[in-house]
């Protein structure tokens, strides 16, 4: 099934939209390299380019996006998936797999986190990276109002606390490492 929804959100982004953020950029570069690695919802491909692996593959819905990916990556595997279906991918076939500023944008949170965790080898580490809120959104729509601080045509469906984070996926079976917030992101590693 085509994400027509996700391909129109990337052709309203301008095809050379910059750098990733710094502080992202600089998390995944940290990140120990791996022998097979997966970016779950690598968009464009700003950030997938910053990951060490021997073998990397890159994944999203959004036909529109792996274009643009195409462009940024030599000997990068990319596949599109499916809305909602399961992953394309054998069972622990990857040592890493990134899921960096996708997790707010899916549906079914729970489908993602456990084909994720499907398609990691014992062991291996899942990558997250997702907007922070907490105290301070919340103080803002207090002062503020929802309305003004959560856009009813942000593409984003789920907010995430470092509380709410953590438990999720503690339940879906991963083992917490790290959880750590810069910038108004949450940086999770975490491990199957």
């Amino acid at each position: 099934m085509q994400a027509r929804y996700d391909d129109d959100i990337w052709e309203a982004v301008p095809p050379d939209s910059g750098t990733p953020p710094a502080h992202l950029a600089r998390f995944v570069r940290g990140l120990a390299p791996a022998r097979d690695a997966l970016d779950l919802g690598c968009g464009d491909g700003r950030l997938t380019r910053e990951l060490s692996a021997e073998r990397l593959t890159a994944a999203d819905v959004s036909g529109v996006a792996l274009e643009r990916a195409r462009e940024r990556l030599r000997a990068v595997s990319l596949v599109q998936l499916g809305l909602d279906a399961p992953l394309p991918f054998a069972d622990t076939s990857f040592d890493l797999v990134l899921c960096a500023e996708t997790l707010e944008h899916v549906r079914d949170v729970q489908g993602l986190l456990s084909e994720a965790r499907r398609v990691l080898r014992p062991g291996g580490t899942l990558v997250l990276t997702t907007p922070a809120h907490g105290r301070a959104t919340a103080a803002r729509a207090l002062i503020l109002g929802w309305e003004r601080v959560l856009d009813p045509l942000s593409p984003h469906l789920r907010f995430f606390t470092r509380g709410s984070l953590r438990r999720l996926t503690t339940q879906m079976g991963f083992e917490v490492r790290s959880l750590e917030r810069e910038r108004g992101t949450l940086l999770l590693m975490a491990t199957r």
